[in-house]
Formats: structure tokens, C-alpha cells, sequence
């Protein structure tokens, strides 16, 4: 079922700020532009991706006239309620794939239609003389779905990407039991190279966004434009400042994120089993996933079953005060393509300590917390363990890299910086159209 709704008299609602005109490089004068957005997704009451496509529709529909793309699962209400003075066209999932939650979510099959609908009404719409000064597809992250706007003669613009990171060969051994759909994303690079839909897409588009550099180097030789680096999510404002490290009760470690093995925790606890020295050192994880138990298990062979609390998953509005209350976030996740937790931690003013791997090691710089590198689980639970062992023995330093990392949020982080910066970047690709 198609939905499309145009309720112009939403946007009398918006204050000034919101309205603010850009400037129209190739004529010189400012202009709302007129911008086709693409989402496989898009839900504010949703997670992941979804939630983040919705941030961008939302705010970049405030300062110009969208066209929104979109597919649905199929028993949500219309995204156009949720986009008042938002032209919303959508199609529904097919329930028979949303059955599977994981697979779907992994492999996206009802892309397939969507693709086909997709070109099909855009192909219609020009024909029948519509315009638009640019595309941006949003969604997808992944590196592995073509976009159906390429090749129409249009500015298109394709990301934030990501994904398709391996893990590393030496932690093989712990990943046996990955689940069969998840090894296919081994064939992403060999796609990249032959997949014509991919080569045709990613080196046609005026511009592709990738969430950290490893983007680019996937990518090879196909970028046809200019590559920028953004994480595809943000924070929408930075918590109360807190206050400094304390100095007389130890460190409190923070893990936040699916307990699966590719997210570290099990690496973290093998790091607090080589910190039995340090007094008051205490770790909480949030999160549940199949590795929980043996996360459970190996804490209690190491002796540190004492040190660390696992509260399980808990609701959104729950996990704020853990972040208040941690002095270091740890988060060891060596597959990870952006991290929303990272950029949550780092506006509480926390202290980092990641895998010196795709987004994560990214966004976290040497201001604001330690990068380890990832070679082999011992060397990497010792690596972790040797970066706690600095701030829990220079507290000052802990408490310095916080607060680096809540002012490096607040420059770059913020949904509201995220969307200028790539406002900037529709104009800079209308100008290189037009010279």
C-alpha cells in the first residue's frame, strides 16, 4: 500500500530558527531546496537504524522541502504521522520477513521490492516532469544495498555508511556459533568489486558518507565523488555537567550494549581479572545477548565475579544514571560500524576506552580516551587492562579525558551541528554539479 501526505500548513508551526534558508551555490541567491530522501526505515519509536534515519528526515525537513521515501514494517501506522508538512510515500515490509527479526534486520530481503517500487515511482515522477535539486539516501548503513536513484541523472548523495568490518581471524575461535546469514557478510567486498547495481551506485553518487575512514578503504576504487566521514547518529543535548572523578572511592568501569562476543564484554572481564591489585575498582554492564553466560562464567573462574554487576537489559530511561554514576567507559566492541553508546558516554563526560576498530576508534581520539588495538584476545584483554590501569592510577586524567570528550561531543555530535554540516554538504555537491 502506498501512503503520500503533503500537509504544507505544518510548516507555519516551525519557529524561525527552524526555517532558516540555505544558500543556493549555483544560482547565488538562497533557496529551500527541493530534496528526495530515502530511508529503509524510518520510526521514531524505533532503535538503530530506523530512530536515526527519523532524526535526520525530521530536522533536515525543517530547513528544506522533503520527499520522503520510505519502507514501513507492516503493521506500523503511517510514518506520515509522525512527519507533519513531510510528503511521505511508503510501501509496507512483507510481515512473512518480519517474522524473523535478526535475519531481517541482517539482510533487509524485502529491500529487494522496495529497490523495485522505489525506481519505478521515481522513473514516474520525472517522466511526469517532476523535479528535485538532490537525492540522499539514507538508509541502508550497510555497503551492501544499491541505491534505486542511481544512474537517473540526479545529484545523489548516499550515506551515512557502514558495516562489513570482519572480525579479526584470531577470535575465530570464540565466534563458532555465529549464526549462518552472518557469515554472508564476508561476500560484501567481492560484491564491491562485481556487483554492477553496487559499482553503479556507489561510483555514480556525487558524494558518499561513510561512519569512520575503513569506509573508504572498503570501498576501493569505486567512489565516483568526494568521501566524507559522520556518524549516521547523534545526541540531541548534552546532560548536566557532572562533577569530577572521585578520588576516594576507586573507579567505576560502565559497559553499555549487547552482550554478544564481538562487543568485548568477555575481553573486558579477562582485563579485570590482570587489575586484582587495584582497590575499589568496580565494572556494571548493561546489556543482555547469548555471550551473557559465558561472560557469567568466566567472571567467576577469573575471581572477579565480585567486582562486576550484570543488570541485564534494562529501559532506556534506566541506563542514564549508569552513565552518571561511571567514571570510565569501556567498550571493547571490535565489529562495531558507528556506536551510539560511544557518543552517549562521551556526553556524560566519561573517559573512553575502545577497539582501535571501525567507528569507535574513529570518534575517540588521544584527547579523549584510549584506542586498543586488536591483534588477538590476550593482547587485547591486556591492552584494555593497561589503559584502565592508567586512569585508575591518574584520576586527574580520567577526569581531563571526560570532559575533552563531553566538549568534542558538543562540537561535533549534537543533531543539530550533524544536520548543518550536511546541509553544507547538499550545497557543496549542487556547486560542483553546476560548474
Amino acid at each position: 500500500m502506498i501512503v503520500e501526505r503533503a500537509e504544507a500548513e505544518g510548516l507555519t508551526s516551525l519557529s524561525i530558527s527552524q526555517m532558516r534558508e540555505y544558500q543556493d551555490p549555483a544560482a547565488g541567491r538562497s533557496r529551500r531546496l527541493k530534496l528526495l530522501l530515502i530511508t529503509a526505515g524510518c520510526d521514531r519509536t524505533a532503535t538503530g537504524e530506523a530512530w536515526s534515519s527519523f532524526q535526520w528526515v525530521s530536522r533536515i525537513a525543517q530547513r528544506h522541502d522533503v520527499t520522503l521515501l520510505n519502507c514501513r514494517i507492516s503493521d506500523k501506522p503511517s510514518t506520515s504521522l509522525q512527519l507533519p508538512g513531510v510528503r511521505v510515500v511508503e510501501w509496507a515490509d512483507y510481515p512473512l520477513f518480519e517474522r524473523w527479526v535478526v535475519f531481517n534486520r541482517m539482510l533487509k530481503p524485502g529491500y529487494v521490492p522496495f529497490y523495485v517500487r522505489v525506481r519505478r515511482w521515481l522513473k514516474e515522477r520525472l517522466r511526469a516532469g517532476e523535479t528535485f535539486d538532490l537525492v540522499h539516501q539514507l538508509s541502508p548503513l550497510a555497503l551492501r544495498y544499491p541505491s534505486p536513484a542511481a544512474g537517473l541523472g540526479l545529484p545523489l548523495v548516499i550515506g551515512p555508511l557502514g558495516g562489513s568490518i570482519e572480525n579479526p581471524p584470531a577470535f575465530s575461535a570464540d565466534l563458532q556459533k555465529t549464526a549462518w546469514y552472518t557469515k554472508l557478510r564476508s561476500l560484501d567486498e567481492w560484491r564491491l568489486r562485481h556487483d554492477p547495481l553496487l559499482r553503479r551506485s556507489y561510483g555514480g553518487a556525487n558524494r558518499l558518507i561513510g561512519v569512520a575512514p575503513y569506509v573508504k578503504a572498503l570501498l576501493g576504487d569505486l567512489p565516483g565523488g568526494e568521501v566524507e566521514f559522520m556518524s549516521e547518529t547523534g545526541v540531541a543535548e548534552l546532560p548536566p555537567p557532572r562533577s569530577s572523578v572521585r578520588k576516594s572511592s576507586g573507579l567505576r568501569l560502565l559497559f553499555v550494549g549487547r552482550v554478544i562476543r564481538s562487543k568485548g564484554a568477555r575481553d573486558l572481564i579477562r582485563a579485570l581479572a590482570q587489575l586484582k591489585d587495584i582497590d575499589g575498582l568496580a565494572l556494571d554492564v548493561v546489556g543482555e545477548g547469548d555471550d551473557l553466560a559465558a561472560c557469567q562464567k568466566e567472571a567467576r573462574q577469573l575471581g572477579v565475579s565480585n567486582r562486576i554487576t550484570f543488570h541485564g537489559r534494562l529501559p532506556r530511561n534506566e541506563v542514564d544514571p549508569f552513565y552518571g554514576a561511571a567514571d570510565v567507559f569501556v567498550f571493547p566492541s571490535f565489529r562495531e560500524p558507528s556506536g551510539n553508546a560511544v557518543l552517549e558516554a562521551m556526553s556524560y563526560g566519561l573517559a573512553m576506552v575502545v577497539a582501535d576498530r571501525g567507528g569507535p576508534g574513529f570518534v575517540v581520539d588521544d584527547t579523549c580516551g584510549f584506542r586498543v588495538p586488536v591483534v588477538d584476545p590476550q593482547q587485547f584483554s591486556s591492552g584494555i587492562a593497561a589503559c584502565i590501569r592508567k586512569l585508575a592510577q591518574d584520576h586527574d586524567l580520567a577526569a581531563q579525558m571526560g570532559s575533552s570528550a563531553r566538549e568534542k561531543v558538543a562540537r561535533q555530535f549534537l543533531w543539530e551541528a550533524k544536520v548543518d554540516r550536511m546541509c553544507e554538504l547538499y550545497d557543496r555537491t549542487l556547486a560542483q554539479c553546476s560548474d
